[in-house]
């Protein structure tokens, strides 16, 4: 049996196989567990068939925690773990409750004293921040950038000045199919002494880790319509 807690559950980045990513101690917490707290349903089912097709999914319950959820509705979902029952918690990709409405009902069970279990699992944010050769002591990862040209133009420029003033890396995702312009965007406007590091489908088959001068990508622009990345800048 295991331990009453939340588990916040890794999923792959990629079409990896799991046992690439993810350990083997993750698939006997997840065989035990019986309600899940989840992005979207239908992924969180095809996860959890990936990690053990013998699971009697139709035996599962499962409440949806996304952009659409009510404030409101976020604490009734506990209550099984406040019954006594482990619970999980799924994202649609990487680790639970970074850059991750996840984040809402962990909030909710630390506030009550409800054990909460992290479980080890792929990061995008920290592998991108390993092989990029940027500062690992000091960074900040700030999400996705205004769609508003005024506004994202004023955050890369904040990101610069925090680079130089902090000594800090600045790690930032955008939406996939807007990747090629934002990249475009940062070669244009950031200062030549900046680097720009594009981490690419990390465990995936076609993963890339690439860091060169901002100015050299414009020379060298990859083409990442839809492809999962993330972003960063140091000097």
């Amino acid at each position: 049996m295991i331990e009453v807690a939340l588990y916040l559950i890794p999923v792959g980045l990629s079409d990896a196989e799991l046992d690439m990513v993810l350990p083997q101690h993750n698939v006997l917490i997840v065989r035990e567990i019986r309600h899940f707290i989840v992005e979207n349903v239908r992924s969180a089912r095809r996860f959890l068939k990936k990690c053990d097709r013998s699971i009697d999914i139709d035996t599962l319950t499962f409440y949806e925690l996304n952009r659409h959820t009510r404030p409101e509705d976020v604490p009734a979902m506990l209550t099984a773990l406040s019954n006594g029952e482990p619970m999980g918690v799924i994202s649609e990709a990487g680790c639970p409750a970074v850059a991750d409405p996840g984040a809402d009902v962990v909030a909710i069970a630390q506030s009550k004293g409800l054990k909460v279990t992290p479980l080890v699992g792929p990061s995008s944010i920290l592998m991108g921040l390993m092989g990029s050769g940027f500062n690992g002591q000091s960074f900040a990862f700030l999400g996705y950038l205004p769609i508003d040209a005024a506004q994202r133009a004023r955050r890369l420029k904040e990101m610069e000045q925090r680079i130089v003033r902090e000594d800090q890396t600045q790690i930032f995702i955008e939406t996939p199919y807007r990747n090629n312009a934002l990249v475009v965007e940062i070669c244009k406007t950031m200062p030549p002494h900046l680097k720009l590091c594009i981490a690419t489908d990390i465990t995936g088959p076609g993963e890339k880790i690439l860091t060169r001068g901002v100015k050299q990508w414009l020379n060298h622009l990859p083409d990442l319509n839809k492809v999962p990345t993330i972003f960063l800048l140091y000097k």
